[in-house]
């Protein structure tokens, strides 16, 4: 690991979370992320498996949405 990206998690806890700041520095790493859901659920969707579903399933032509 590199380290944290401080501004990306502090708007992420004051704004998004609606922390204090002095609440935001009192959080262990562990804590914030437990907040921020980032180890509930399954991980977001990379590009080639969005590509591997886009060959599976190709838009149709010839229609407009309805």
């Amino acid at each position: 690991m590199d380290g944290f990206d401080w501004p990306a998690l502090m708007r992420a806890g004051m704004r998004g979370l609606g922390l204090k700041p002095w609440e935001f520095w009192e959080l262990t790493p562990a804590e914030l992320q437990l907040l921020l859901g980032e180890s509930s659920g399954a991980k977001p969707m990379g590009r080639s498996r969005l590509d591997e579903l886009m060959s599976a399933f190709p838009d149709q032509s010839g229609g407009a949405c309805k």
